[in-house]
C-alpha cells in the first residue's frame, strides 16, 4: 500500500506556521512527512525559507510522523556537517528519518561565494559526499581529497541503525547513475512517460528501496480561486532543468516566469476544486509503481487543504 505523506514547503511559510501544519497533517491521517533543505524561496512572493535541520528536530519532536529531507551536500553544506546533522536526527529518533541526497541548485549554494560548477562536476561532488558520508556514518576516521576535502572527520554520536540515504532525481539518466548507491528514489511529478522512464531506469540499474515522488496540486472551494494559487505560488515551475539548476535569485525565476499563464501552470501542477479530481490524479500515479507520494498543496494556507483532503482523499487513497 502507498505511504500518502505531507510536503512541508519551508520556502512559503514561517517555520512556526509550517510546524503547526505537519502537526495538523498528522492529526487528519497523513503517514509521513517531508521537507526540503533550501536557503532561498523559488519566488519573491513566497518570501520564506528557514533553516530546515534546526525545524526537522522540532517536527520530529512534536509528531510521531517518518520524516526526510532533500538537500545536497557538498558547497553549502559540507558533507562531514550533513553527516553530523543526519546522524543526530536519527539517534534521537530511531527509524524515523532519511535523507535524500542530489546535486543541488545554484539558488541555493551560491551564497558560499564559491564557484557553481557544471552538472558534471555536480554529479562527481556529489557522489564523492555520498561516500564520504556512508563513512561517518559507518564510524570510520575520514580523510578524502577531491571534489570535497575531509579531514580527520569522525563521528561520536551516532544511531544504532542508519537511516535511508535516498537519491533526489528528475531524470532517467540520474536516476540510473545513482542505483547503486541509493536506499531508494525520490523524485518529482512530471507527465507519466517520463515517471515510468525514471522508475524503470532505477530498477533496471538494480536499484533498491521505496521510490518516492513528491506531487505538487492546488486545492480551493472554488475552481479559479485553486488556478489563482497555483498561478501565484508555483509559477517557477514553468523554468525546468538545465536552467532551473542555475539560476541564482529568486527575482530571476520571478522574471524568467513572469510570461506564464494559469493555464500553463496547470500543466505543471494538479489544479481542482473538487477533491474526486485530485484522488482520481493520486491513484493514477501511485499506480505507476511509487511507494510513497508526498503531496504539497502550493497555497501558503493549508488548514482548508488539510481538512478537506484528511476527509474526502486520505481515506480513499489510503484505500486503493
Amino acid at each position: 500500500m502507498t505511504v500518502i505523506g505531507f510536503h512541508a514547503s519551508h520556502e512559503q511559510s514561517p517555520p512556526s506556521e509550517l510546524l503547526a501544519a505537519v502537526q495538523r497533517a498528522e492529526q487528519v491521517g497523513f503517514e509521513a512527512a517531508m521537507c526540503s533543505d533550501h536557503y532561498a524561496p523559488w519566488s519573491e512572493r513566497q518570501g520564506h525559507s528557514g533553516y530546515s535541520w534546526s525545524w526537522l528536530g522540532s517536527a520530529l519532536a512534536t509528531t510521531r510522523l517518518p520524516f526526510g529531507v532533500v538537500t545536497a551536500p557538498g558547497q553549502r553544506a559540507h558533507p562531514a556537517m550533513v553527516a553530523q546533522a543526519i546522524a543526530t536526527l536519527a539517534e534521537l529518533f530511531p527509524g524515523r528519518f532519511w535523507a535524500a541526497l542530489g546535486s543541488g541548485e545554484n539558488i541555493n549554494e551560491h551564497v558560499t561565494g564559491e564557484p557553481w560548477p557544471d552538472k558534471p562536476t555536480r554529479d562527481a561532488r556529489l557522489r564523492e559526499s555520498v561516500d564520504v558520508i556512508r563513512r561517518l556514518l559507518a564510524g570510520e576516521l575520514v580523510d578524502h581529497s577531491g571534489h570535497v576535502r575531509v579531514h580527520e572527520a569522525r563521528l561520536w554520536s551516532l544511531p544504532e541503525a542508519t537511516p535511508r540515504l535516498v537519491a533526489a532525481a528528475i531524470g532517467a539518466e540520474t536516476a540510473r547513475r545513482a542505483a547503486e548507491w541509493a536506499d531508494g528514489l525520490i523524485t518529482a511529478v512530471q507527465d507519466a512517460d517520463a515517471l515510468r522512464r525514471v522508475i524503470g531506469a532505477y530498477r533496471d540499474a538494480g536499484g533498491r528501496g521505496p521510490i518516492a515522488l513528491q506531487v505538487h496540486l492546488s486545492w480551493a472551494p472554488d475552481e479559479q480561486e485553486a488556478l489563482a494559487i497555483a498561478h501565484d505560488q508555483w509559477r517557477h515551475a514553468m523554468v525546468s532543468p538545465p536552467e532551473l539548476w542555475d539560476i541564482a535569485q529568486p527575482a530571476d525565476f520571478d522574471r524568467l516566469s513572469d510570461h506564464a499563464t494559469p493555464r500553463d501552470i496547470a500543466e505543471r501542477v494538479i489544479v481542482s476544486s473538487d477533491p474526486a479530481v485530485h484522488l482520481d490524479r493520486l491513484r493514477a500515479l501511485a499506480d505507476l509503481g511509487f511507494d510513497e507520494l508526498y503531496l504539497h498543496h502550493v497555497g501558503r494556507a493549508q488548514e482548508q487543504f488539510l481538512t478537506v483532503f484528511g476527509r474526502e482523499v486520505l481515506p480513499e487513497l489510503k484505500a486503493s
